[in-house]
């Protein structure tokens, strides 16, 4: 593969609980998937190309040494920014060992951080149970349909970035614009959906949630960081992918791949632009540009005042 970048086009998803930001021309938009192995390719010589296909094909001169070495060359990180309008389903993920057990040979667990982007006034989540909710009262409040009344609810203001372990249960709520980056896995338990009907694409799995939900987790919580010109800054990590901001105004930053990892380049606001591999690419808000593994060193240089964020493994 050579070391040449390349733009992806977004895949949309229509949801109930979805707004009008992502696609005013078609609401409810719920979801953008901007980076995930169903992507096509955009621009470039790779153009039309799914990205699961060139992980396929180039490996670790794609996706890295570190992201081969968990995942093969099966594209590793799923990244989503979701719009918020309503309430999403109180859901819970399985870690990779209940992935296996509940779902069987190839399916993976689904860790995932958000990151929030926009927020209305007072808009909250819900991350984790109650302190001293044990197991019997979360079963018990699972079974009943009273799971409101043990889970905790926090207020998420932009800039706050939520690490969810799996057995977490969790929800977004209205006035949320989030971006979310996860493990490339579509294992979600719902275990209450607000009383909307269930449909065949919107079940409950509360068998499948009890199994999995753990009432000791909660989302950690990382208030805005504070970025200076030109810096690169990791907002959270752990070992299935990273997560960080940069902030360019006067000052360019310089980045390198190492080899190690792909670098997914997502422009929040402004504009800016990307040097890597002998080309030149413009990113403006909620672009995304995937550099290879085996770009190396790069730099991202604002035309406006911007800040991105990076996702990696």
């Amino acid at each position: 593969m050579d070391t040449h970048p390349f733009s992806l086009a977004p895949e949309y998803r229509s949801y109930v609980w979805g707004g009008s930001r992502l696609r005013p021309e078609v609401v409810p938009t719920a979801e953008a998937w901007i980076v995930f192995a169903g992507n096509r390719v955009s621009s470039g010589p790779y153009a039309g190309r799914a990205l699961s296909e060139l992980a396929e094909t180039f490996g670790t001169d794609l996706l890295g040494t570190k992201a081969v070495a968990q995942t093969g060359n099966r594209f590793p990180v799923l990244v989503k920014i979701l719009d918020c309008a309503q309430w999403l389903s109180l859901q819970v993920h399985p870690n990779d060992e209940q992935a296996q057990k509940l779902e069987g040979d190839g399916f993976f667990g689904k860790t995932e951080a958000w990151h929030v982007l926009e927020n209305e006034p007072a808009a909250k989540l819900i991350a984790g149970m109650k302190p001293n909710i044990t197991a019997e009262a979360l079963v018990d409040s699972l079974r009943n349909g009273m799971i409101l009344d043990t889970v905790q609810s926090m207020e998420a203001k932009a800039g706050d970035t939520f690490f969810m372990s799996p057995g977490t249960i969790h929800a977004l709520g209205p006035g949320l614009l989030i971006y979310e980056i996860q493990q490339t896995s579509d294992l979600t338990y719902r275990v209450y959906d607000w009383d909307r009907p269930q449909t065949e694409t919107r079940k409950l799995h509360i068998d499948k949630a009890l199994e999995v939900s753990n009432p000791n987790a909660t989302a950690s919580v990382l208030p805005a960081a504070q970025v200076n010109d030109g810096e690169v800054k990791t907002l959270t990590q752990c070992q299935y992918f990273k997560l960080e901001t940069i902030l360019v105004d006067k000052k360019a930053a310089t980045l390198d791949t190492l080899g190690e990892s792909f670098h997914a380049l997502t422009v929040l606001d402004g504009q800016s632009q990307v040097r890597a591999g002998g080309e030149t690419f413009i990113l403006n808000k909620f672009e995304t540009l995937l550099i290879p593994a085996i770009c190396g060193e790069y730099q991202i240089h604002p035309i406006k005042k911007s800040r991105l964020l990076k996702a990696s493994v």
